[in-house]
């Protein structure tokens, strides 16, 4: 009797690391947008070095990184199940199979993290070899099979002194530093205050000596920026699809008039092959203004997602077709085969889903040199600094009514604002239902509309500051110094191990 009620004690005891492993990843998510709860930064962040010290083995190591961010993904991204509500007949009871896949995949990076950095090294220097296989795993989700960097720890810091480091060692600088600072804290369970302080101390001096980045100075040039706000279940339906499109006219016809005007993604519902008339109406409203807006085309059996140059009569004279795709979303792995059986991009309104674009390409704009970049594309800090030559300003054209109205619209406005930052570039970002801004090269919304309004913005554009060093050198020296101190440590592990 006694042996059967001390197993059910000793079998809760061995869940509650799991479970505190996946709460202390929820808790970690806290800190995203739109909740900035960066208090729990420090606590998040020791408890999951404090699980990986006490880790019996490297498989228990990695099941509790993977548990963390399982947890931390699956209230981070909650907002991922949202485009499985526009058709909730057909698609709502994939909702939480998609989350919980997207998330069991993800820390699938962290778990192997987690369990290397207690296979590799012992004692202490475990909190010393995660903090850079973790960084390591973070290059790789935001560059293996196309890349995922949502919800990475350099999202954290946007208006905070920490974020004036983003010019210079870029979100991945930003995120390993996060890691430096906090995980040592886990030490402080074995009494070690200087191995667990020095790090966070470091790290703070460095976010405050960091230069914060000038004023930004304003050219004469005005852009207005139109968001219709379409709510998705409605943007494509017959009844009200045309609805959107008269808006969005009559905001642009307003007067005085501004040197150009920016419609957001796919805000024409017709193939461009078939809009010249729709076209050329939105011109002769818009007064001679050009204007740039997002439309589907097709060309050779291949259907893009594309923003179009209007000229003043309505012809097209610039066209940027979207590169990096949404898997699932805009194209289906196999799509060909996969058509067979029904299943096609959510976003794509036409075939299958889109072809690529030939990727990162400067526009010449009325008003200057620019790169396109269209909804996800803003997520990459590789894409975004990819062209070989240096623009006057990043455009960002984006339908966000797919990611809902909580947190998924929030995070997509803060990573692009942490782009505009590292790159040292204005951004001009036309949202479908918010939020538009015009964003300076210091990442701050000089000029906005909220989420869920229709209206349009008339804001100056400010000019772009110097090239930025993480502009000029990208990820490369984080890797490099990661890899570094991964080797490092390791041959301090085998020196221990000759000498024991």
């Amino acid at each position: 009797m006694i042996a059967l009620r001390l197993r059910p004690a000793r079998h809760a005891r061995s869940l509650l690391p799991g479970a505190l492993a996946l709460g202390n990843g929820a808790l970690a998510s806290l800190a995203l947008a739109p909740w900035h709860l960066l208090a729990v930064l420090p606590l998040a962040l020791a408890v999951s070095g404090w699980l990986v010290l006490r880790a019996s083995s490297a498989r228990h190591a990695a099941l509790m990184g993977w548990l963390f961010g399982l947890g931390y993904f699956a209230f981070g991204l909650s907002w991922i199940v949202e485009p499985f509500q526009i058709d909730p007949e057909r698609h709502a009871w994939m909702a939480p199979f998609a989350l919980l896949f997207l998330a069991a995949g993800l820390a699938l990076f962290w778990g192997a993290a987690f369990g290397l950095a207690a296979r590799l090294s012992v004692g202490t220097w475990r909190i010393a070899m995660l903090v850079v296989l973790w960084s390591l795993a973070e290059i790789a989700r935001a560059y293996v099979l196309t890349g995922f960097p949502w919800a990475a720890f350099g999202q954290f810091w946007l208006d905070t002194p920490v974020a004036d480091l983003l010019p210079w060692i870029g979100p991945q600088g930003v995120a390993l530093a996060t890691l430096v600072a906090f995980v040592p804290l886990a030490l402080l369970a074995q009494r070690r205050l200087l191995a667990a302080l020095l790090p966070l101390a470091l790290v703070a001096c460095a976010a405050f000596i960091a230069p914060p980045p000038p004023e930004p100075r304003f050219t004469e040039t005005v852009v207005r920026i139109v968001q219709p706000n379409a709510p998705q279940h409605l943007k494509w339906h017959p009844d009200y699809r045309w609805d959107f499109v008269r808006r969005a006219v009559e905001f642009s016809a307003v007067t005085p008039r501004p040197d150009l005007i920016v419609w957001p993604e796919t805000a024409v519902p017709l193939l461009l092959n078939r809009a010249d008339e729709t076209l050329r109406a939105i011109t002769e409203r818009a007064a001679g203004v050009p204007v740039l807006l997002g439309i589907q085309r097709e060309e050779a059996g291949a259907y893009y997602n594309s923003a179009v140059l209007l000229d003043q009569s309505g012809a097209v004279v610039g066209t940027y077709d979207k590169a990096h795709l949404v898997p699932f979303g805009e194209y289906v792995p196999f799509g060909n085969f996969m058509a067979r059986f029904g299943i096609h991009g959510f976003a794509s309104q036409a075939g299958a889903g889109y072809a690529a674009g030939p990727g990162a390409e400067v526009m010449d704009l009325p008003i200057g040199r620019a790169v396109p970049l269209i909804c996800y594309e803003a997520v990459f800090p590789q894409d975004v600094g990819a062209s070989d030559e240096r623009p006057q300003m990043l455009v960002q054209i984006t339908n966000d009514a797919w990611f809902g109205t909580r947190s998924g619209p929030h995070q997509h406005l803060v990573q692009a604002r942490m782009r505009a930052l590292e790159q040292g570039l204005p951004m001009i970002r036309a949202a479908n239902t918010g939020v538009s801004a015009m964003i300076g090269p210091d990442g701050a919304l000089l000029d906005s509309l909220p989420l869920g309004k229709a209206g349009s913005i008339d804001a100056r554009l400010p000019e772009p500051f110097a090239a930025t060093l993480y502009s000029r050198t990208g990820d490369w020296p984080v890797l490099l110094v990661c890899l570094i101190a991964a080797v490092g440590i390791g041959w301090r592990m085998r020196a221990l191990a000759l000498w024991s």
